[in-house]
């Protein structure tokens, strides 16, 4: 829901900075590849020992480059398959390096085995959400949903309560809770969302062989109109041939009975000389 607003304004504001970077010579696969490293060094540095308020500043400081880069491609007029191949691969590296920090950080010095599995629920079913759509779109489906909770949602509602949660170190009270409710608003909404997806293609997939069905149908009984259509004509053309057959048989006979009055007026004349 997040990117039907959000993208649009981050867009506007960070199309400057994307211009800059052009006049510089950077390329955007250079931005995406920066970015994605530097969101995987914040996740995998800093969460997984606590520190989820410097961990946040410097994912942030690199998660708008998945804005940035496609920017650069419009502003360049380059948009190309590889380029959305690439940033698309390199969102599931980053999903995965964060939620992976949580995880490790509950697995560790967290000591909390539950929220360390919602962690990992919150990494899988992010990849799985992404994937459904991308297969069903592979397999010719619209994938008419965007859900209830897509990649904006995770990273903003968890990043906002790792990096208050990381006040807590700074003394703020209270604060440290805010990341366990955040992980399973997030595991709750990915279910949702691949539940959504899930309904939606089968349903997609349920209309469109019914109109394939349909389609063979109507043009099954077409044909069976067409053969029914010629089978008068063929008839017909069969009686034509047979009375043709009589007619060359009469013919026949004719000629026939024509070379025996020939041959007894032969006769005739040489019984007369």
């Amino acid at each position: 829901m997040l990117n039907k607003y959000a993208r649009a304004f981050f867009t506007r504001v960070l199309t400057p900075f994307a211009a800059f970077l052009i006049r510089r010579g950077v390329s955007p696969d250079t931005v995406t590849l920066i970015g994605t490293a530097g969101v995987v060094v914040g996740a995998l540095v800093f969460f997984p020992r606590g520190e989820f308020f410097w961990g946040t500043i410097v994912i942030t400081a690199f998660v708008f480059s998945d804005l940035v880069d496609g920017n650069m491609a419009r502003q360049l007029g380059r948009s190309s398959r590889w380029g959305a191949f690439l940033d698309s691969t390199l969102d599931r590296v980053a999903d995965g390096a964060i939620f992976g920090g949580f995880a490790l950080w509950y697995a560790g010095s967290g000591d909390d085995n539950a929220l360390c599995a919602v962690s990992i629920f919150c990494l899988a079913s992010g990849q799985v959400v992404s994937y459904t759509k991308a297969r069903g779109e592979s397999i010719g489906l619209p994938v008419a949903v965007n859900g209830l909770v897509e990649r904006a949602e995770r990273l903003v509602i968890s990043l906002v309560a790792a990096g208050l949660a990381g006040l807590h170190a700074f003394g703020v009270p209270g604060v440290d809770v805010l990341l366990p409710i955040a992980l399973w608003l997030v595991a709750a909404g990915s279910l949702v969302t691949l539940i959504q997806r899930v309904v939606t293609v089968r349903r997609e997939s349920a209309e469109v062989e019914a109109a394939a069905a349909a389609a063979a149908g109507e043009n099954a009984e077409n044909a069976s109109r067409a053969a029914e259509n010629g089978s008068p004509a063929a008839e017909d053309g069969s009686h034509t041939a047979e009375n043709g057959a009589r007619t060359v048989e009469n013919g026949a006979r004719k000629a026939e009975n024509g070379s025996f009055g020939a041959r007894n007026a032969s006769q005739g004349s040489e019984a007369a000389k």
